[in-house]
This record gives structure tokens, C-alpha cells and sequence, in this order.
């Protein structure tokens, strides 16, 4: 099958396009059959950005040539005025421009939700604990020192007798002695 299509040139990041006539199976920028324009999208002040001898297009797709999409909407913008070319060219751009703020804006947006978000779960959580650590802490610092203090008043005692007659084997049996006189 013969198609209608692009075929890269150019240096590095400055693409530079022929059209041409070329066998389906042949790669992109291989063989052709025929040069019938060329596309340099990077052109720049007076530099002419397309060129197509549409005689010759209708001509191949006559034979049956197939023309690929890029190369249809290439044709269709030759056939305008270079007046209406720029004005669909910024007409283009400010769309691209228009969605790329709204993105910003909607990618903004979120952030300040997630922020307002963040900033709701931290303050309910802030508050309740702020209200209930002063009403529970009195409350276990009461009950511990009430039991810590029985608590350890025997435990305090008790070794100390158990002290004085481990000191003084002599007390401990006047002790005993005493209890088995009484």
C-alpha cells in the first residue's frame, strides 16, 4: 500500500519533516517514492513553515494513496491564510494555556483541602485530650499517692524491726525472753 505521511529530518529536538510518497513497509525515514512538500515546525521570524504541492497529493490519492492524519490536518492548514493560520495557532495556545491554570488551580485547591482537612483532625484531637488530661490526672494522682501511702508505711516498719534484731541478737532474745516470762 502507498501512504502519505512525514518523514523526520532535522537535527536533535529541531525536527524537520518532508512529505512523502513511500511504501507502507518501508520505515518512517527510509525509502520513498516522492517529495511532495515539507513541515519545519520550529521555524522561526520569516522562515517558511510549510510547503505542499497539493496537485500532486490529489493526484497519488487518485492511484489510491492513503494520507496519514497528520498529513490531512497539514493540508487543511496550507489552504489557510497565514493570518488565520497565526490566529488558529493562538487560538490553540490560549486553550493549552487555559487548561494548564485550571490544572494549577485545581492542584491548588486540593492542597488547601488537605491542609484545611489536616488542620480539623488536629484540633479535635488537640482539645479533647487538653480537657481530658487535667480531669483524669488529678484523679490518678489521688488514688495512687492514697494506696502508695498505706502501702508502704508496714513495708517501712517491718524491716526495721527485722534490722534491729538481725543487729542485736542480744535484744531480740531479752525479747523473746520477756514474751515467754509475761
Amino acid at each position: 500500500m502507498v501512504v502519505i505521511r512525514l518523514s523526520r529530518s532535522g537535527a536533535k529536538k529541531n525536527p524537520y519533516y518532508f512529505i512523502t510518497v513511500a511504501d507502507s513497509r518501508n520505515a518512517r525515514d527510509g525509502a520513498f517514492i516522492e517529495r511532495l512538500g515539507f513541515y519545519n515546525p520550529s521555524a522561526k521570524g520569516q522562515e517558511e513553515i510549510l510547503r505542499i504541492d497539493v496537485e500532486k497529493i490529489d493526484e497519488w490519492v487518485s492511484k489510491g494513496a492513503q494520507v496519514s492524519d497528520r498529513v490531512k490536518r497539514l493540508i487543511k492548514d496550507s489552504k489557510l491564510s497565514p493570518e488565520e493560520l497565526d490566529a488558529r495557532k493562538a487560538a490553540k495556545k490560549d486553550k493549552a494555556d487555559a487548561k494548564k491554570a485550571a490544572a494549577l488551580a485545581a492542584k491548588q485547591e486540593e492542597i488547601k483541602k488537605q491542609a484545611e482537612e489536616a488542620a480539623e483532625e488536629a484540633a479535635p484531637e488537640e482539645a479533647p485530650a487538653e480537657e481530658a488530661a487535667p480531669e483524669e490526672a488529678p484523679a490518678e494522682e489521688e488514688a495512687p499517692a492514697e494506696e502508695a501511702a498505706p502501702e508502704e508505711a508496714p513495708a517501712e516498719e517491718a524491716p526495721a524491726e527485722d534490722e534491729a534484731s538481725e543487729d542485736n541478737p542480744e535484744e531480740s532474745s531479752d525479747s523473746e525472753n520477756e514474751d515467754e516470762k509475761s
